[in-house]
């Protein structure tokens, strides 16, 4: 077999044995079949060679999209990571071809996060008209964001019979379907008890649009759930509304959120979980902007 039937075996492979989700399936097909187009011959496995690698990072490197712009290293290092656990599935089944680790990623310039400061959140939150019935929900988006720090993912997808609101806290399931619990501050969970007082339907999603120009038809209850791209809309309307030149997003709810967290004394490992890391590489970005005990030798030496 060539390699674009591998391929297609192996996507077959991550959805049954694997298991793992449509989005992540969705991500392999797309990184995987750009693979198939730079190779544009029905390579056999056993020829794929680390010259043909470079080539086709050179390709992605090269790569313009339709508006001009080139892929981002990380982007590029989606690809490979792809490319890499294609070729591991590829040994793990006798098929001879290119060690999987004989490719090595880019490296890519550390992180760094965005966070707001007590003042930004402030003025953020009493940017939201509450006579508005509309104000109440986002006031509900805006403080579940920041008391959880969930992505916005996890935000959309709620649904009302899943949020305990008297034991502020409820199980989520975040990448890789891996679940992890999370817990509202009790303004917060006043805030989403009086914005469901508002609702008088039975959907279940948690956080739904207004309906307008639709039949409120049972079959159209999703339609009736807010997209990520919504949710994203409300933060982005209000920073802007609250005068915060900063670019905000349900993200940088996130990072303030672990912040705050680190700020106050958390050990990184319980952050770690609390924000459903798999790693604590990806958790200890947050340090660079929470570490007292830097800023404390400063003061002390630094006259």
């Amino acid at each position: 077999m060539g390699i674009p039937e591998y391929i297609k075996e192996y996507l077959e492979y991550c959805e049954i044995a694997q298991n793992k989700s449509p989005k992540t399936i969705e991500n392999y097909k797309h990184y995987l079949k750009r693979f198939e187009e730079f190779l544009s011959e029905n390579m056999k496995p056993k020829d794929l060679d680390l010259r043909k690698v470079q080539n086709y990072r050179m390709f992605l490197n090269r790569m313009v999209d339709d508006k001009g712009k080139k892929l981002s290293i990380k982007t590029q290092n989606y690809h490979l990571i792809a490319l890499r656990a294609f070729l591991k599935y590829l040994t793990k089944n006798d098929v001879r071809t290119l060690a999987p680790e004989k490719i090595e990623l880019s490296k890519i310039p550390e992180r760094t996060v965005e966070f707001l400061t007590h003042e930004e959140l402030e003025r953020l939150f009493l940017a939201v008209d509450q006579t508005k019935k509309s104000g109440k929900r986002d006031t509900a988006i805006l403080e579940t964001l920041y008391s959880t720090g969930l992505r916005v993912s996890e935000l959309r997808s709620l649904n009302r019979e899943q949020v305990d609101l008297k034991r502020r806290e409820f199980m989520v399931r975040g990448k890789g379907r891996k679940p992890r619990i999370v817990f509202l501050s009790k303004k917060a969970a006043e805030i989403v008890e009086s914005y469901l007082k508002t609702r008088n339907d039975n959907f279940k999603a948690l956080f739904i649009n207004s309906g307008k120009g639709q039949k409120p038809d049972i079959l159209d209850e999703e339609k009736r759930r807010l997209t990520t791209v919504s949710i994203e809309n409300v933060v982005r309307k209000y920073a802007l509304k609250a005068g915060i030149i900063k670019k905000v997003s349900p993200h940088t709810l996130r990072h303030s959120y672990a912040t705050e967290l680190l700020a106050n004394g958390a050990d990184i490992r319980s952050v770690q979980e609390m924000l459903g890391h798999s790693s604590i590489t990806t958790t200890q970005i947050y340090t660079h902007v929470t570490n007292k005990g830097l800023k404390e030798i400063h003061d002390k030496y630094h006259r």
